[in-house]
């Protein structure tokens, strides 16, 4: 069968070409049963009809709000496939994006996972124009659900959707997706099928595994990240099994025992935390194994290692890292790690541990994946590896990431301006600063308008501060601040458990104090302290952070300090502890 041209022929080539292949896994009252793609398939025409039979028309817009399921695969491949657009939207923004987006795109039809769902966007519906119907995934007694709305297919015929298919073009739109950006309202992606086929194509090249294979899924699908992972898997012939949810992670790796799966920095820094802490409570010689270890692989190196080195950590693994791999179902031959930089130390740590990390780079307008380690290709810790084949990327002269390739978005829907500004003689200006490191290697330095400069006129780069920081396991979260100041100061949010941890494990009786004494006692202020001036050894005078205040409470995307992606919104932070940015600039 020949190579897919949009991207609901995945499926159809998946099951050609893989036929003993299922194309999921899910889990039903306790035990994995996996779906042929053959009754996917049939799901899915089952929808299209449905949506035939409601009168969805080419190029509508139908909202999609839900977390990581099937379904909502199903209804991707099934608005897709009647020449509609897939306006794919976070389960977790706030009020005024819901009506936004909603009134941008002209949805007219949504589907969402729950009730609380159904009640945020039933609630702004008399503020938008065009919503006529909204249908739950989950089934309610009171609420439209989709079961019913999938009985309209009887009044439809199966050539009508395959008449729809055939009319879709490479070229036409597939989905929106909104980057909730950290300022001002959110910008409508627009990707084709042409678009989101190329990154597939330019990905799976990079991917370490095989067809029969299996692929965890946890990430929210709606973030093109994880739903170009999903086509790739299907292209690739692989199973897609869905974690049950965040909880259970931990579980569903040891029962799946997946091949590969991706993950966001904080989930890879969780699972590190909870090997850390289990290794806190152990005694005698298997501390002292277990501490040794970890030395040794913060010490790891892709080449050059000595042979003293390898012969130690051979001992390593076989005592130590094998049960981290255990941890994680056994069988791992790939981690993807996207969205923002991973701390060099955890790389080193998997890697020694015989865990393949694959950091790499990307955003939403190019499809979005743009680069990556890889062992085919290259791989240089500390970068995001090189450019994905059939993409062309370049530095402008401020050090701008240019990208080029028919991944790149066909712009910003209903928003000229905006694309004027990021695509420029064909090439997708990223926002962000790069350097190439040997020749082939690309490095992110930071965002371009999150640089800033001090009074005294001296360059501050917030990310690789930021990133270093955040290496201790006593910082959760640091924001850096300074623009047009004497000196860069911090926002810094402590990590309560591993503080509590410490106290506990040194004899200091305060770990049973609530959390704002806590942070008031001075050994614990000491403590923080001691880990700012370790951190601050690794930058130059002008950008050592001189000051800062703690916050309590972690930013988050449902406090709105954070996007959908766990980029922080600085802007919003500022405003928010503006009195705590008076008081470090006021001393």
């Amino acid at each position: 069968m020949n190579n897919p041209t949009r991207i609901f022929d995945l499926l159809y080539y998946q099951n050609a070409k893989f036929p003993n292949v299922d194309i999921f896994g899910l889990k039903f009252d306790g035990s994995w049963n996996t779906f042929p793609t053959h009754e996917f398939i049939e799901k899915v025409n089952q929808i299209s009809r449905a949506l035939i039979a409601y009168g969805v028309q080419p190029d509508d817009k139908i909202g999609l709000i839900s977390e990581n399921r099937w379904e909502w695969n199903a209804l991707d491949f099934a608005i897709q496939q009647v020449g509609a657009v897939v306006v794919a939207i976070y389960p977790n923004i706030s009020e005024s994006d819901y009506k936004f987006i909603f009134n941008d795109a002209s949805i007219k039809l949504s589907f969402v996972s729950s009730d609380v769902l159904y009640s945020k966007i039933q609630s702004i519906k008399t503020e938008t124009t065009a919503l006529k119907d909204i249908y739950t995934i989950n089934t309610y007694a009171q609420l439209p659900c989709w079961t019913d709305f999938l009985k309209l297919e009887a009044n439809v015929n199966q050539s009508e959707v395959d008449s729809r298919a055939q009319a879709v073009k490479t070229d036409d739109l597939a989905t929106l997706i909104y980057t909730s950006g950290t300022t001002g309202n959110p910008k409508g992606v627009m990707l084709s099928h042409k678009n989101l086929l190329a990154d597939v194509m330019s990905s799976e090249y990079s991917f370490p595994v095989k067809a029969e294979q299996r692929a965890l899924t946890f990430l929210p699908v709606c973030h093109a990240y994880e739903r170009v992972f999903h086509y790739v898997y299907i292209f690739k012939g692989l199973t897609i099994y869905f974690a049950g949810s965040l909880e259970t992670i931990g579980a569903d790796m040891k029962e799946v025992k997946p091949h590969i799966f991706s993950a966001v920095p904080r989930v890879l820094e969780k699972v590190y935390e909870k090997i850390m802490a289990a290794g806190e409570e152990l005694t005698g010689i298997k501390r002292k194994l277990f501490f040794w270890a970890v030395a040794l692989g913060e010490q790891y190196e892709l080449e050059n290692r000595s042979a003293w080195y390898d012969f130690k950590l051979n001992i390593a693994r076989k005592l130590i890292f094998s049960k981290w791999k255990e941890a994680i179902g056994g069988e791992v031959v790939g981690i993807a790690s996207g969205s923002s930089a991973l701390q060099q130390k955890l790389i080193k740590l998997y890697l020694a541990a015989g865990i393949p990390i694959f950091e790499g780079y990307g955003l939403t307008e190019a499809g979005p994946c743009l680069a990556v380690n890889c062992y085919k290709r290259g791989m240089k810790i500390g970068t995001v590896g090189v450019p994905l084949i059939n993409i062309d990327i370049k530095l402008a002269e401020d050090g701008e990431i240019l990208a080029k390739g028919d991944n790149i978005m066909l712009g910003y829907y209903k928003n000229e301006q905006a694309t004027q500004e990021v695509l420029q003689d064909g090439w997708l200006h990223t926002g962000d600063i790069g350097q190439w490191i040997d020749g082939k290697y690309l490095k992110i330095i930071d965002r371009k308008k999150e640089m800033f400069k001090t009074s005294g006129g001296k360059y501050v780069v917030p990310q690789q501060i930021e990133s270093k920081f955040v290496e201790s396991p006593f910082i959760e979260q640091m924001m850096v601040i300074g623009e047009n100041q004497k000196f860069p100061a911090a926002f810094i949010v402590p990590s309560y458990q591993n503080l509590k941890d410490w106290a506990k494990t040194n004899g200091f009786d305060i770990y049973n104090l609530d959390k704002e004494a806590f942070f008031k006692n001075p050994i614990i202020l000491n403590k923080i302290k001691e880990e700012v001036d370790k951190m601050n050894i690794h930058f130059g005078n002008w950008e050592q952070i001189k000051r800062y205040e703690l916050i309590l409470e972690e930013f988050s995307i449902e406090t709105g300090e954070l996007t959908p992606t766990l980029k922080m919104k600085r802007k919003v932070i500022l405003v928010k502890y503006q009195s705590l940015f008076e008081k470090i600039y006021s001393k």
